[in-house]
């Protein structure tokens, strides 16, 4: 699944994300998602979030519900 509607991340979720420093090579980052930032019910390039170990970028692909 992609990370492009809000409706469908939660906290606790593991997730690919993209960090704002890794936009340009597209670098994945994997972790649990622990709180949504993005407000809006989509976002083309994924909805922001924070993962437990405080970073914060776009879900590119939800790995687990």
């Amino acid at each position: 699944m992609d990370g492009t509607i809000r409706a469908s991340i939660k906290p606790g979720l593991t997730v690919n994300i993209v960090l704002k420093q890794d936009q340009k090579t597209g670098k994945l980052t994997k972790g649990i998602v622990q709180q949504l930032l993005t407000n809006s019910p989509s976002h083309p390039h994924g909805i922001k979030v924070r993962l437990t170990d405080g970073q914060v970028g776009r879900v590119k692909q939800i790995i687990s519900e």
